[in-house]
């Protein structure tokens, strides 16, 4: 999987108090690695990626980016991945079919499927990831970030704030995106357009598209 919407949007809309250190589960290409690396200038950026042939593509796009001395890549599984610190930023695009028909493509299955068990391991990685005081972004469809959000309490980890993400005013919310941290606390809600009519795109969205195209 390489650039899409729901990348370019977690890229965007994720953050933190000028974090020194992040880390980018499940990379990819290593498009979100680079929007942060590109956002937050002080940061070095870690990106975890399982797939060998993504993870020698994220090597190549990191070595040609501005950033490449702030980036690092790690073809592992996150089960197994060890960090000698912890992360202030930990964002994550990840799989999310749970059960459902498998992509006839094994390498974008590997992408966008997950077992039922993924869930549960990604959310008690990032709790011995992440520092006390950091904060964990993902973007999810809706099924998928409530079943989230049940195995994070397990971990002390807890909704701050939920960007609920709509084609446009007539459509339902297709995905969110969560921000967990430790502590329990109110959560923020927003709503976010990608589409002000069919076919043209909200000034928000418009707005995000080109800090994304500034980060390339």
């Amino acid at each position: 999987m390489k650039i899409n919407t729901d990348g370019i949007l977690l890229g965007t809309l994720s953050g933190q108090n000028a974090p020194s250190s992040i880390l980018d589960i499940g990379t990819g290409t290593g498009v979100i690695a680079m929007m942060l690396a590109q956002r937050f200038d002080q940061a070095h950026v870690d990106a975890v990626e399982i797939d060998e042939a993504a993870a020698k593509r994220t090597e190549y796009n990191f070595s040609r980016s501005p950033f490449a001395n702030r980036l690092r890549v790690f073809h592992q599984d996150i089960a197994l991945f060890e960090s000698p610190g912890r992360y202030n930023l930990i964002v994550s695009n990840p799989p999310y079919f749970v059960n459902d028909l498998k992509s006839q493509e094994a390498r974008k299955g590997i992408a966008r499927h997950a077992d039922e068990a993924f869930f549960e391991l990604l959310i008690r990685k990032v709790a011995t990831l992440l520092t006390a005081e950091g904060l964990f972004w993902v973007i999810l469809p809706i099924k998928q970030a409530a079943d989230l959000m049940l195995n994070a309490v397990l971990y002390r980890l807890f909704p701050h704030k939920i960007i609920h993400l709509y084609s446009d005013e007539n459509k339902e919310e297709f995905r969110q995106i969560i921000c967990f941290g430790f502590g329990d606390r109110p959560v923020q809600h927003e709503k976010f357009y990608i589409y002000a009519e069919r076919g043209v795109y909200t000034d928000a969205y418009k707005h995000l598209l080109k800090d994304f195209f500034l980060a390339f």
